[in-house]
């Protein structure tokens, strides 16, 4: 039966029990709350909020580095802990995170909210087109995707081609996978001459791991690509698990699993509670994972927060990161807004992003690769888009098509030189 009590109360009780295992047992967070006045008797969320430190990625890996190899962010003994994921290291050194199964099985309930909000039945067929490694990401979709009676189709070890080929023969008709891949899967059926909209029984498309979901026109060009498909916008981290999902009738908004985390909005410089509407950090808190609990983690996602009473909603999903931002010339440039206006476009089919930061006066370029129908002035085009939008002069290069790089997991078109 679900429980009926107003969500802060039931996130107060589920953090008086995340904190009452962490000071019986977890030398990491019984360091940080020595002296806060923060116990398993917490009162309210707000003295929480007051008076708890936040946690940082640096700080966990600087735990793992001096305590090898998974640092001493553990409430129970070694022999409870009985899986095994790490960061991608996009943003730096990997994190290592050890679950048990109780913790698990947690994050597989939070995935199949994500399935369910799509419409996913017992019976549906849903093909993961990556290689498995140690990412948490690929391990709970697939596994929660099994316990809600869907068939489980891994598509590691090979090439898009042969990727797609699986799909199709075997009926998928769910497809989970990073919004860059979705396209190049699309791309990969247009080389073998594949009318995907003939042929392809996918309806519903769960995109995760980068920014695109929740921008208008990267799920546009998705859906055009896969016409009888629905875009729906996922995140999660593997510090975390996943933390949101979309609503059919919500297509660029994500609503945070909030029986699962406490989240908070905050200025990243001030460190204050922004307005509703305005921009800001996302700092989470896991009511769940107890074997490896997380005490105001500063996840470094910039988002928008809106209230449909008390649940939390995240406008235009997530923006960007607080570390991904480029000045150019007094501009701010988030790898998100970048990608939102060069969506606009068609006859794109991939683009990178070069930045020069050597000289006193960092410096952008991007080169574009068209698609074979491009228009002959796409260059000029580009580049006055991005002057429109950003009031600022972006030089656009055009390279040959097959030359930039396709990516399976997250689209890494940033390229930085200091």
């Amino acid at each position: 039966m679900a429980n009926s009590a107003p969500i802060a109360q039931q996130q107060l009780q589920k953090l008086r029990e995340i904190i009452g295992d962490s000071l019986s047992g977890n030398s990491f967070q019984k360091a940080k709350l020595d002296g806060t006045g923060i116990g398993e008797d917490l009162n309210s969320l707000e003295f929480f909020s007051l008076n708890c430190p936040f946690t940082t990625k640096d700080e966990l890996c600087a735990d793992q580095l001096e305590h090898p190899p998974g640092g001493t962010n553990f409430t129970f003994s070694s022999d409870c802990y009985t899986r095994f994921c790490r960061t991608s290291g996009t943003t730096g050194q990997p994190l290592t995170w050890l679950d048990t199964e109780n913790d698990w099985q947690w994050m597989l309930d939070n995935w199949k909210q994500v399935f369910r909000a799509t419409g996913a039945e017992p019976g549906d067929r849903a093909f993961f087109p990556f290689s498995f490694g140690p990412f948490l990401g690929f391990w709970t979709a697939f596994e929660a995707a099994q316990q809600c009676g869907i068939l489980a189709i891994p598509g590691g070890g090979m090439g898009s081609k042969e990727r797609l080929e699986l799909l199709l023969q075997n009926m998928a008709n769910i497809l989970c996978v990073t919004p860059t891949y979705a396209v190049r899967l699309a791309e990969a059926a247009d080389e073998l001459a594949i009318d995907l909209k003939a042929k392809s029984l996918v309806r519903i498309i769960i995109v995760a791991g980068e920014p695109g979901g929740c921008i208008p026109q990267t799920r546009a060009r998705i859906e055009s690509l896969w016409p009888e498909a629905h875009v729906f916008d996922h995140h999660g981290m593997t510090e975390t698990g996943p933390v949101t999902y979309q609503l059919p009738d919500e297509p660029n908004k994500l609503r945070v699993i909030q029986e699962a985390y406490y989240a908070e909005v905050l200025d990243p410089k001030s460190l204050k509670p922004i307005n509703e509407g305005q921009t800001g950090e996302l700092v989470l808190t896991t009511l769940g994972r107890t074997g490896s609990p997380l005490l105001r983690y500063r996840t470094g996602d910039l988002v928008c927060p809106r209230f449909h009473g008390e649940e939390l909603i995240l406008e235009g999903g997530i923006l960007g990161r607080v570390d991904d931002m480029v000045i150019i010339r007094g501009v701010n440039l988030y790898p998100s807004a970048v990608e939102a206006v060069l969506s606009q476009l068609s006859g794109i089919a991939e683009y990178r992003v070069y930045i020069e930061k050597t000289s006193a006066l960092p410096e952008i370029r991007l080169e574009i690769e068209p698609t074979p129908d491009a228009s002959a002035n796409l260059t000029e085009q580009a580049a006055d888009l991005l002057r429109n939008h950003f009031l600022l002069r972006i030089p656009v290069e055009l390279v040959p098509a097959g030359s930039l790089p396709r990516f399976e997991l997250k689209a890494r078109r940033w390229e930085i030189n200091q």
